[in-house]
């Protein structure tokens, strides 16, 4: 595809930056939206801005695109200022070298296939031949090209969905802005278009930046996650450190499937690799990792990690006896939610294993897995 001049940005050398943004913040009136942002991203890195609604994530991404004023701070696209509340700058949405997706595709319904990847580029004066070429072109990148002259209503949601993506590169962008564009499809079809959207931003080598709402879809689809509430940033991280190691209360709960542990009181200093959180239910859980400097929330668990066992390990850290409270069939897994010592905990395990309502069994939980969180 290179002949064609698509994913010009794979040309960048890893190190450098592709997006820059430093103390964003967007007013509506007396109310602040996004409130003192800072944000990097390397050039043909895919990141993901995720958090409930409301949180700004969209309004980030549109400020980015140049559809949204901020109020104050700097944005840069591969070292190039497009927004600096001090030195005056603010590029306008067509100069910036930047596609969007939306999540409503924006499809006309009175042109056929080839005639809505084209439409931006007639309205640049293209030359026909470019345009043949280039449309054509990105039609083969989505799996289109036999569908070019097909009228678009009669097209499937997920080919609405590839039209609107190939629509977004054509004009060969330095950064592709993605607006939760997978939240109309069915969840089969959004597994899959999910894993060609991916495929296909890679190989082109094209700077992503993805707004969701969707944990999985951060996570799946990210080099970096940014999680936001209420127009701050809670945590900047991989998927991996974002979902397995979060650093407040609120990431640990928005990134799914946690367990809260409050705590009686900050544990003390250690010299050891571990240390021993008291709970308020009396009783205590081994941490690995240092204690946090902020203030603690209390240690989080994955339910995940928590898979119950009939009878109780002959070793191990963190061995917890619980009593099965309820359980609910989920396919391959079953979602418990236990007793312990006055705690609910919620844990998941293979179908396979099958406890009963009020059966004894035991949860073995490694200190890895075990998370000092702050508030």
């Amino acid at each position: 595809m290179g002949e064609v001049g698509f994913g010009r940005a794979a040309s960048a050398k890893a190190d450098n930056v592709a997006l820059e943004i430093v103390d964003l913040r967007i007013r509506y009136g007396s109310l602040e939206v996004v409130k003192g942002v800072t944000i990097t991203a390397d050039a043909g890195s895919h990141l993901t801005l995720v958090g409930p609604s409301g949180c700004g994530k969209t309004t980030i991404l549109r400020s980015i695109a140049g559809l949204e004023k901020p109020s104050g701070g700097r944005i840069s696209l591969f070292g190039r200022p497009v927004y600096d509340s001090d030195a005056g700058i603010e590029v306008s949405a067509e100069h910036r070298d930047v596609s969007m997706v939306f999540q409503s595709y924006a499809i006309w319904p009175h042109m056929t296939v080839f005639e809505n990847v084209a439409y931006g580029l007639r309205l640049r004066k293209v030359a026909r031949a470019e345009i043949d070429r280039r449309v054509m072109a990105a039609l083969a990148m989505v799996g289109l090209e036999e569908q070019a002259h097909r009228p678009s209503p009669m097209l499937s949601g997920g080919q609405q969905q590839r039209v609107a993506l190939a629509r977004s590169f054509v004009f060969d962008p330095k950064i592709l802005l993605f607006d939760e564009p997978l939240s109309n499809l069915d969840a089969k079809l959004r597994a899959q278009m999910r894993h060609e959207l991916k495929e296909l931003t890679s190989r082109l080598g094209i700077t992503a930046v993805y707004v969701t709402h969707d944990q999985e879809e951060a996570l799946s689809m990210s080099d970096h996650v940014v999680v936001l509430q209420s127009g701050i940033v809670r945590q900047q991280a991989d998927p991996f450190t974002t979902y397995f190691r979060p650093r407040n209360a609120f990431v640990a709960d928005f990134m799914g499937a946690s367990n809260f542990l409050p705590l009686e009181r900050r544990p003390a200093a250690t010299d050891g690799d571990l240390v021993e959180a008291r709970l308020v239910n009396g009783q205590s859980v081994l941490c690995a990792g240092a204690i946090p400097d902020g203030d603690l929330a209390g240690v989080a668990v994955k339910a995940s990690h928590l898979s119950p066992q009939a009878s109780r390990p002959p070793s191990g850290r963190n061995i917890w006896e619980v009593t099965v409270r309820q359980r609910t069939f989920v396919g391959d897994l079953m979602e418990y939610s236990l007793d312990w010592k006055g705690l609910e905990l919620r844990a998941r395990t293979l179908s396979s294993q099958i406890f009963e309502i009020g059966e004894t069994v035991y949860c073995c939980v490694s200190p890895e897995y075990a998370v000092l969180v702050e508030t």
